[in-house]
């Protein structure tokens, strides 16, 4: 299960980890959310011990969003030791989140 990051535990759990975090900036009433939402699951399984894959609901926190500049969702952040190394901004695949996560390795 993804990790549920909010304004409170953002720096602990992101910025400070020594593994790969990747966030899938959501919301419930948005249905592309909703569409990629059991790929980010499978990929916290799947990464269990490797990554961080975790969840931030734009509707309950709102500074990281502005601080990342998410307007749009999903948006998909990728950060290795605390730094945004990538984004994907929209619905995506499973493929194209797996070789953007393998890339920070």
């Amino acid at each position: 299960m993804a990790v549920a990051i909010n304004d409170s535990n953002f720096n602990e759990i992101v910025l400070k980890s020594d593994k790969p975090v990747v966030i899938d900036f959501w919301a419930t009433w948005c249905g592309p959310c909703r569409m990629i939402a059991p790929i980010i699951d499978e990929l916290a399984t799947e990464y269990e011990g490797k990554a961080i894959i975790a969840k931030c609901d734009v509707d309950s926190s709102e500074s990281v969003p502005v601080k990342y500049g998410i307007r749009n969702i999903p948006t998909i952040l990728f950060f290795k030791n605390g730094e945004l190394k990538d984004k994907i901004v929209g619905s995506t695949t499973k493929g194209a989140i797996v070789a953007k996560i393998n890339e920070l390795m």
